[in-house]
């Protein structure tokens, strides 16, 4: 279930265009804010938060986040903004919350076995990576499994049979197609669709009789 982390941040002096700076320092630009705290720009080491991705589901993990080495607060990760060239993150976005209050927040969808109608060639598709869930912080699962090895070429699954834990709501659609397995398309097929039929030159008869 939901993992715990204890990470130190700083106050930040350094507001606005401040990554470059704070990156010299092997830190990393962050805020924190909710309902009960006050928004407070903060810097934390980027080294040790990066092995938190690696290592970690960020979407149900819950930091205990102490700053300037006081009372740790209890956050979640609200948003992550990456660098769009280089895909490394700029910016960390920690959202206070209440222990005793349910969240929203997405998990990953955990695809467990391998498909029957895989085994005669069909093709596994993953329609959805994640979905939109709501519990107690302390009740946020890692992730929502799913089992599909019973499908068959043909057949899908959907929201609606996806199955949370005790105290876990799922919010998204329960018509939308979580994964699928398609059938292999036909080898004749694919050839008449490579194929282009070279269409008839118009006046081609009046030419050679000319």
């Amino acid at each position: 279930m939901t993992e715990t982390i204890e990470i130190a941040a700083e106050r930040r002096t350094l507001i606005g265009k401040s990554s470059k700076a704070l990156a010299a320092q092997g830190k990393l630009p962050a805020v924190v804010y909710g309902t009960a705290v006050e928004s407070t720009p903060l810097s934390v080491d980027r080294h040790s938060f990066e092995q938190i991705l690696i290592h970690s589901g960020i979407g149900s993990t819950i930091f205990k986040l102490s700053i300037d080495g006081g009372k740790p607060v209890d956050v979640m990760v609200k948003d992550l903004k990456h660098d769009v060239l280089k895909g490394t993150v700029e910016h960390v976005d920690f959202w206070a919350i209440n222990m005793k209050e349910t969240v929203t927040t997405s998990v990953p969808v955990n695809y467990i076995g391998s498909a029957e109608g895989e085994k005669t060639g069909g093709i596994m598709v993953h329609e959805l990576r994640e979905v939109s869930v709501e519990a107690l912080p302390n009740d946020l699962p890692d992730g929502i499994d799913i089992d599909v090895s019973a499908l068959e070429v043909g057949q899908s699954l959907h929201v609606r049979d996806l199955v949370a834990p005790k105290g876990v709501t799922i919010h998204d659609d329960p018509d939308t197609i979580v994964c699928a397995v398609m059938a292999p398309a036909k080898e004749e097929e694919e050839v008449v669709a490579e194929e282009a039929v070279e269409p008839e030159l118009v006046g081609k008869d009046a030419d050679e009789e000319a």
